[in-house]
């Protein structure tokens, strides 16, 4: 996948987990940072329970990376707390 299809896959995802999680987005910039460590992660998990990881720029690697930022949003509100925003 190209660096383009990766910031694109990554604000798509970001967003939509930010929302899910948060019920607003981060802004584009974490956003994007936040799918992008979300696929990576997603990717990482998927492949921990024998399931294909990011294979493109399709639903399947968009379903991969939500999971995966919304692990990561998870992380972050268990260690930092729910009201922080940094």
């Amino acid at each position: 996948m190209t660096f383009i299809g990766w910031i694109v896959l990554g604000l798509i995802s970001g967003f939509i987990a930010s929302k899910l999680v948060n019920k607003t987005g981060e802004g584009a910039a974490l956003d994007i940072i936040l799918g992008i460590v979300g696929a990576v992660v997603g990717g990482f998990v998927f492949n921990l329970l024998g399931a294909y990881g990011v294979t493109g720029f399709n639903i399947w690697s968009m379903f991969v990376a939500v999971i995966g930022a919304m692990l990561v949003l998870g992380v972050k509100h268990a260690v930092m707390g729910r009201g922080s925003h940094a």
